[in-house]
């Protein structure tokens, strides 16, 4: 049960991009709370948590497979937007730039003819398109609602009924 040093590098840098996720989305939930929008906080307060879980996935598989893992500083991320609106944009692109890093990894998988691996990130690739369908269908609706103050003041509480479930990863 060993992994390549090339994969064991790779996956160790997507550890590190998984935690800079969930800093970038724990900056936006402190942002929409200041906001006062406390859907908007509680949304990407669970996207932080997920993250995390994410992080953990990589990080018990790389042991699983016998590689070290090797934490780095994470990058500070941004922490002021001027509304939620903008948040989400910024989600949109983070979550297409987070599944080309997938993307990255299952084709390096492939070249190193690393089944075990290509079947784990089947998982992350499967979640990035549920995060990118589910980011762009919320910066949609709030692109609608951003000059409504009932409109979203009613899209800050469906925001607010998101609850963190653990994800079975692999």
């Amino acid at each position: 049960m060993s992994i390549s040093p090339k994969m064991e590098a790779a996956i160790n840098k997507q550890i590190n991009a998984e935690f800079y996720s969930a800093y970038l989305y724990l900056a936006m939930s402190c942002q929409a709370d200041a906001l006062r929008l406390k859907g908007v906080a509680n949304w990407f307060n669970v996207q932080y948590q997920e993250e995390v879980a994410h992080a953990t996935g990589f990080l018990n598989y790389l042991q699983d497979r016998g590689g070290r893992v090797v934490l780095e500083a994470i990058e500070a991320p941004q922490t002021e937007w001027p509304n939620a609106v903008a948040m989400f944009q910024h989600t949109c692109e983070h979550e297409a730039h987070v599944t080309s890093l997938i993307n990255d990894l299952a084709a390096l998988a492939l070249e190193e003819k690393d089944f075990a691996a290509s079947q784990f990130l089947n998982w992350y690739v499967n979640e990035q398109v549920e995060e990118e369908s589910t980011a762009d269908q919320i910066l949609g609706d709030m692109t609608l609602a951003q000059n409504d103050g009932g409109a979203m003041l009613t899209l800050d509480r469906e925001l607010a009924a998101r609850t963190f479930v653990a994800p079975v990863i692999g």
